[in-house]
């Protein structure tokens, strides 16, 4: 098994929207590709708190694949480069780890 861990930052605005606006697009978004991507056994996305300090990621995609080929059969998937497309319109910065159970 492969888990995927993905952070953003998101931009303050964009898109017309605000970053709260646009975290929960984001996560209803990859959410949603669960539906549509045989290969995502689990996905799981958060949005940090509003509480929490300013300087801490926004969101938090914690996903797991059967393999490295399922999890770049999802990357390469039209619907994710549909979602990554608005994300990196959205985002400031981004970090991730692939590592195996």
């Amino acid at each position: 098994m492969i888990k995927h861990i993905v952070l953003f930052k998101l931009a303050d605005e964009a898109e017309g929207k605000s970053r709260e606006d646009n975290a929960i697009i984001i996560k209803e978004q990859l959410e949603s590709l669960k539906e549509i991507i045989p290969e995502i056994h689990s996905i799981s996305v958060q949005i940090n708190h509003t509480e929490a300090d300013n300087s801490n990621y926004d969101i938090i995609l914690d996903s797991e694949f059967k393999s490295f080929q399922d999890l770049n059969t999802y990357a390469t998937h039209p619907e994710h480069l549909r979602v990554g497309d608005y994300i990196k319109k959205t985002r400031i910065s981004r970090a991730a780890i692939d590592y195996e159970l």
